[in-house]
């Protein structure tokens, strides 16, 4: 049997990334490079004159024009953070090449952080992921399947109206081999023509061949433009169906990440997190290497995340 190319890939080993991201001022360089590659810009004139006011990791950038400062980190996730940038970047580094994903619990082992403090790390990372994953949409020939994430509650509803199960929809693009391209999960409010049209619109290209089963509401990928072509099932499963290979594949990686690396969650309020970093790996899996880089520049580059999603008094904490 012929090796998979891509999961017997040579990743980044953790000796290279000390290496490259060991030290704070190693970490600090990556930042600026990620948020300024084309040099320091002040985000309220967009002047480039400036000078550097303190020293050290965490100094101040002073704006010529208009006198304001700002730090390397303001405006990011990393934006008050009194965890080392060097700490943040070990985390990156960990939910990178974790092919199954990683637990906020394991994360605090292995970062060597509180469990509070990891749980928010991790957070704000699947954050930065899930907006990086928001820009793209699909193209081409794609598999659509419908989902749910969560089981029962005891002494809750039954079935798919159990207030702990979660909607979504799943999306692989093939190439003309038929092989996964690129994949998309997404929550929805549930399985009606409105929702799913919503969904297309934001996760869709016009003119993408969508091959769904017969459930109804998928024909609303019609509004997003795009070419529907639903195929009964009927006493077959899906599984059995090429038309729906990769599709059925991709959800059972994800069922295996979800019940092996973090077991159970509070699936209506962080689904869409967990999803997003699923597929944001999956769609990076090509070069594991380029994925650390790609991560560190996603991450200092997202804004810094609501207050509202972040669990009690956590913040204070990192």
């Amino acid at each position: 049997m012929p090796m998979n190319r891509i999961q017997f890939q040579q990743g980044m080993s953790l000796p290279e990334f000390m290496s490259s991201f060991g030290t704070e001022e190693q970490c600090a360089e990556a930042v600026k490079q990620a948020r300024w590659p084309q040099g320091f810009e002040c985000p309220r004139c967009g002047t480039a004159a400036h000078y550097v006011v303190g020293q050290g990791a965490r100094k101040l950038y002073q704006c010529n024009g208009c006198r304001h400062q700002t730090s390397l980190t303001a405006g990011s996730l990393f934006a008050s953070t009194k965890l080392p940038l060097r700490t943040w970047f070990l985390a990156i580094y960990l939910l990178s090449q974790a092919k199954t994903g990683l637990s906020a619990l394991a994360l605090k082992r292995q970062v060597g952080v509180s469990y509070p403090t990891a749980w928010l790390m991790h957070q704000k990372i699947m954050h930065a992921m899930a907006e990086r994953e928001s820009q793209h949409r699909l193209d081409g020939t794609v598999q659509l399947d419908d989902a749910y994430l969560g089981g029962e509650r005891s002494g809750g509803k039954a079935g798919r109206g159990s207030e702990n199960k979660v909607p979504f929809v799943a999306a692989v693009s093939v190439n003309d081999q038929g092989h996964p391209q690129y994949v998309k999960l997404a929550p929805v409010s549930g399985f009606t023509l409105e929702a799913v049209g919503q969904w297309a619109q934001a996760a869709l290209m016009p003119g993408a061949r969508v091959v769904s089963d017969g459930l109804g509401c998928f024909a609303a990928v019609t509004s997003a433009g795009c070419l529907h072509t639903p195929i009964v099932v009927g006493q077959r499963k899906p599984r059995e169906l090429p038309e729906f290979t990769w599709v059925n594949t991709v959800l059972g990686n994800l069922k295996t990440t979800l019940s092996g690396a973090f077991h159970a969650f509070k699936y209506p309020k962080y689904a869409s997190s967990y999803l997003a970093a699923f597929a944001y790996r999956f769609n990076r899996r090509f070069d594991l290497r380029e994925l650390v880089a790609r991560l560190i520049i996603d991450v200092s580059r997202c804004k810094p995340r609501a207050q509202r999603v972040v669990r009690g008094n956590a913040e204070d904490r990192c």
